[in-house]
C-alpha cells in the first residue's frame, strides 16, 4: 500500500523531483487518468486524518450551531450575497471565511502540497462553506454531487469525481469528496472537497 505521508510529511514527499515528467505529459495529451486508481485507500485515509484535526471539527460544529437547519430561502440569500461580493469591492462575508482559522489551515495544507492540491474547501451540514483555501464560485455546495454523495450518504462516504482537463496549467484534476465526521461519535458534520492534481500525483509515482 502506498504511504503518501500527507498529514505530517507532505512537504518531504513533494520535494521528490519538481516539474512535470515525460510520463505525466504523455497522459495529459492522451486519455485522462483514472482518478479512482490514483486516489487509493491510503491517499483517502491521509486526507481523512487532516479532516479529523480539532480545527476542522470545531469550526464545522460552530457553524452548524450558528446556522442550524436553514430554509432554502435563507440559503439562497447567503449564496446570492457571496456571488455578489465576488464582483464587489467590499466583501465582508468572503473576508470572514477566508480569514478564519479553518481557511488558514486549509491554505497551509494546499501550500505545503506543492501543487498536489489545487483547491480545498469544507462545508457545514447545510452545504455552506465553513473554510476554503481560495474563493469558491459559490457559497452553497448542497445542490452538488460533492455534498449529496458524501454528507447525505453517511459518515464514511467518499465520492471521487471524474478527471477534468485544466487548460491553464495543462494538468488533469479530479475532486476527492468526503464526509466530515466527529471522530469520537462517527456523526456526520459536513463535507470536504480536495481538488487533486492527477498529473502531479502520477508524476510522483508510488511512495
Amino acid at each position: 500500500m502506498k504511504q503518501y505521508g500527507l498529514r505530517g510529511g507532505i512537504l518531504g514527499a513533494a520535494l521528490l523531483g519538481l516539474g512535470l515528467g515525460v510520463a505525466a505529459e504523455a497522459s495529459a495529451v492522451g486519455a485522462p487518468p483514472d482518478p479512482t486508481a490514483l486516489i487509493d485507500d491510503a491517499f483517502v485515509e491521509d486526507v481523512r486524518a487532516m479532516l479529523s484535526e480539532e480545527i476542522v471539527i470545531r469550526s464545522v460544529e460552530f457553524q452548524n450551531a450558528l446556522y442550524g437547519r436553514m430554509s432554502g430561502a435563507e440559503i439562497a440569500s447567503l449564496d446570492r450575497t457571496w456571488r455578489a461580493e465576488r464582483e464587489a469591492r467590499r466583501q465582508p462575508l468572503i473576508t470572514r471565511r477566508l480569514s478564519s482559522p479553518l481557511s488558514i489551515y486549509l491554505l497551509r495544507i494546499q501550500a505545503q502540497s506543492l501543487g498536489l492540491f489545487t483547491e480545498i474547501f469544507v462545508t457545514d451540514a447545510n452545504g455552506l462553506n465553513v473554510g476554503q483555501s481560495a474563493v469558491t464560485s459559490d457559497f452553497w455546495q448542497g445542490d452538488e454531487d460533492k455534498f449529496q454523495l458524501t454528507f447525505d450518504e453517511g459518515a464514511d462516504a467518499v465520492f471521487i469525481d471524474v478527471a477534468e482537463w485544466h487548460e491553464g496549467s495543462a494538468t488533469w484534476r479530479a475532486q476527492l469528496n468526503l464526509t466530515v465526521k466527529d471522530p469520537a461519535t462517527n456523526r456526520p458534520l459536513g463535507a470536504a472537497t480536495f481538488e487533486v492534481n492527477l498529473t502531479e500525483l502520477l508524476r510522483r509515482g508510488p511512495q
